[in-house]
């Protein structure tokens, strides 16, 4: 390194140190600006004609790929040649490059932090299993849900006594316990505060849309999903958590998976579309409807299980409803019709229990 090439580093430094200071230098590049122009508030500063330094005009604003290519930029931070041929490097060509080399320093340092806080604000929350879930609400304490539980059906006169001598067996003792696990899940509500909760809504979004980042907790894109506003939770009234447990296990059992899938591609069809998570929470609500009539009382016997029973008739339910919409060519205006018909005729005892 000669001389001249020491002294233009020396003085590079002071003029990062001590911008602003001279005399006949220009007003700095670089102005903080409230605008979302440039680099992340960062702007360059427009001089009038009046701005001027020994008759060089300085520097508009525009973005830095084009200042880069501008000749006067180009003249002004040319190499050793330049130096070569002057036996002096004025103050204004020095302060030039120190100002630019700091611009550019700004401008990386800036994207590296806007990466940075793009990954800490989307984030990637890991997904979350069925039996995690369930273990969260196994632990948690539910006992003011349990005051408000009506586990089965209240009969009086005639309709108690036929229930009693020709109706179904009542539940095992054993499983009232899991019978009113359920119950107090139906009637847990969203909670934004709850990481639990979060991770659920997140891994539903993630499997049925192929995301790899978190989505916001508001927005449109729940519509997309199925729900029929900006918050999922708006919809769960009538089914509580209970109405994301459900699709949170058809889409992270890799058998029912795909039949998540293609449920979710066909209410995305130009003439067949319907909201699907807005038909899975009917499908919930047959479900609750059906364990507290006591027609999954025989299954959930044999079977020594209430949850596991509940699963696999939301998923029957759920591929009963797809085959009919599908093949009868059903449409939204036919909604109504379908589930009011499996409602009223007992379809679904029929036809997901035996």
């Amino acid at each position: 390194m000669d001389g001249d090439q020491i002294r233009r580093t020396e003085f590079k430094e002071e003029v990062l140190n001590c911008s602003g200071q001279w005399n006949c230098a220009p007003d700095p590049l670089l102005k903080q600006s409230n605008s979302t122009n440039g680099v992340l508030g960062l702007c360059l500063y427009s001089h009038g004609a009046e701005d001027t330094c020994n008759g060089t005009a300085l520097l508009k604003s525009g973005p830095i790929s084009a200042l880069k290519r501008n000749g006067l930029l180009q003249s002004l931070t040319a190499g050793g040649n330049v130096c070569e041929q002057k036996a002096e490097v004025s103050l204004e060509v020095l302060q030039a490059e120190a100002e630019w080399e700091a611009l550019e320093a700004a401008q990386t340092g800036f994207q590296l932090d806007d990466r940075e806080g793009l990954d800490d604000t989307t984030g990637c929350t890991p997904l979350i299993s069925f039996n995690e879930a369930l273990q969260h609400f196994q632990t948690a304490d539910l006992s003011e849900y349990r005051k408000r539980i009506q586990p089965t059906v209240r009969r009086t006169g005639l309709s108690a006594i036929t229930h009693f001598l020709f109706g179904p067996p009542r539940l095992h003792k054993e499983l009232q316990e899991e019978r009113y696990l359920v119950f107090a899940i139906a009637q847990c509500c969203l909670d934004n505060a709850q990481k639990v909760h979060m991770r659920v809504l997140q891994t539903i979004y993630k499997k049925l849309m192929g995301a790899k980042l978190d989505c916001a907790r508001y927005g449109s894109h729940w519509e997309q999903l199925g729900f029929q506003g900006l918050d999922p939770s708006t919809d769960l009234r009538g089914t509580g958590f209970l109405g994301l447990m459900h699709p949170l296990y058809m889409v992270m059992d890799l058998q029912t998976l795909p039949l998540a899938r293609d449920i979710y591609k066909l209410s995305q069809h130009e003439t067949q579309n319907f909201p699907f998570c807005v038909m899975s929470i009917n499908i919930t609500r047959l479900a609750i409807q059906a364990l507290r009539e006591e027609c999954l009382t025989k299954e959930c016997n044999r079977r020594q299980q209430v949850v596991a029973v509940l699963n696999d008739f939301y998923v029957a339910a759920f591929l009963h409803l797809y085959q009919i919409w599908k093949t009868q060519r059903k449409t939204i205006c036919d909604s109504g019709f379908v589930l009011k018909g499996k409602d009223e005729g007992r379809w679904f005892c029929g036809n997901c229990v035996s």
